[in-house]
């Protein structure tokens, strides 16, 4: 009668997730490539993590043939990230 143990279903926690997601990058990406990754996680982890769960969606449907290399990750943070907006301050 009580609704906790009502769902036996076992939910991974984070490390578990964390743990797999590594799994996985390192099997889809070039040691260069996954350093880089690593580099602009320190930097911007929105970024990096976008670029994660996009190679990981990729990779789900099976449209990943190959290990990603450095200069196509490159491609791939360059077309993920933001247009920079530039701001001219006229003063007269």
């Amino acid at each position: 009668m009580s609704s906790d143990n009502s769902s036996d279903e076992r939910k991974p926690n984070d490390a578990e997730v964390a743990a797999l997601k590594d799994h996985a990058l390192r099997t889809l990406l070039s040691p260069e490539a996954r350093l880089r990754l690593n580099n602009v996680r320190m930097v911007k982890p929105d970024l990096a993590a976008l670029v994660e769960n996009y190679l990981l969606g990729l990779a789900s449907q099976g449209r990943l043939n190959s290990q990603i290399s450095d200069e196509q990750l490159k491609q791939i943070l360059l077309s993920a990230q933001q247009p920079k907006r530039d701001f001219k301050i006229n003063r007269r």
